[in-house]
């Protein structure tokens, strides 16, 4: 997609740095968000400011959204104003956490207008935004993937995982669960070997080493908990939101999901008593309070 035109709406943590990737791999690259000093970093790496969502879309055939909620997600894309009134868009590519109703909504509502309706959530984390090392959990029609894949790839690995809208999403929420859930129990385990008596770095250099290694153990913890930086850089709330649509989306299956309620719980607990903006890896401090340790 070198020296061609896109879109992109939702430039903050996770949407900025993709679209710094695009711009580096020579993407014309139309933008819109409510921050200006995202828009104004981006316009320095050679982007072009649009006035509103619609805007972006009179400019471009494909646009890309990366917004922090599922209504958010639909007012942008559908709404007043919204880039789907954009006199050039034909392709509407989410890249947000919204779960598969949203997905499968926003996909008609874009249907209706003669355009198409593209889930391809990440995974990966701001690090893997910045390197392009990220998940692209990619759903869509069968002949579009060799078209959105190349400038997909300037991301991360794409894994075309559905043609039905909402797969993609499905696929992103299972991610998520997983990933909450080991934060979650390793949390709980580190704060037991401590108030055992064990050595914190140790307990991680010991579970990493065996079969206890898990995305938490091997990065959170070590980075974020023994340091007591809490930077991971994803906030309470949204991994909340992002647990909860797995839930529902579970209970819609008829999937019982007695772990992942357990796991929002305590999600639930730690958003309540650190704030909505509380660093997820922050999940540990009702744990330490509780057990009357702290981890360091």
């Amino acid at each position: 997609m070198t020296g061609q035109n896109a879109g992109f709406v939702g430039v903050g943590r996770m949407g900025g740095r993709m679209a710094r990737r695009l711009l580096k791999a020579g993407t014309a690259l139309t933008i819109y968000d409510t921050n200006d000093t995202a828009v104004h970093e981006l316009q320095g790496l050679g982007a072009t400011a649009a006035s509103s969502p619609a805007a972006v879309g009179c400019a471009c055939e494909i646009v890309f959204v990366c917004l922090p909620t599922p209504p958010i997600v639909e007012s942008v894309v559908l709404g007043s104003n919204g880039v789907s009134e954009g006199s050039r868009v034909r392709i509407v590519v989410d890249m947000s956490t919204t779960g598969s109703a949203y997905a499968r909504r926003i996909a008609e509502g874009l249907a209706a207008k003669g355009m198409v309706g593209v889930d391809a959530p990440v995974s990966g984390g701001l690090a893997g935004a910045d390197n392009g090392t990220l998940a692209v959990m990619l759903s869509c029609p069968q002949d579009l993937v060799s078209g959105l894949t190349p400038i997909l790839e300037n991301l991360g690995t794409v894994f075309h995982v559905g043609v039905k809208p909402g797969q993609g999403q499905t696929m992103k929420l299972l991610n998520n669960l997983l990933s909450a859930t080991a934060l979650a129990i390793s949390s709980e385990a580190v704060v037991m070997g401590v108030k055992a008596g064990l050595d914190a770095k140790q307990i991680i250099d010991v579970l990493n080493a065996g079969t206890a290694r898990n995305s938490a153990t091997a990065h959170k913890i070590p980075k974020a908990v023994l340091t007591r930086t809490f930077d991971i850089g994803f906030p309470m709330a949204l991994l909340n939101k992002d647990v909860r649509l797995c839930l529902e989306e579970a209970d819609a299956l008829g999937i019982p999901m007695m772990v992942g309620n357990a796991v929002r719980q305590l999600i639930a607990v730690a958003e309540a008593s650190e704030g909505h903006d509380a660093d997820i890896t922050e999940i540990v401090k009702p744990i330490e309070r509780w057990a009357g340790v702290t981890i360091r």
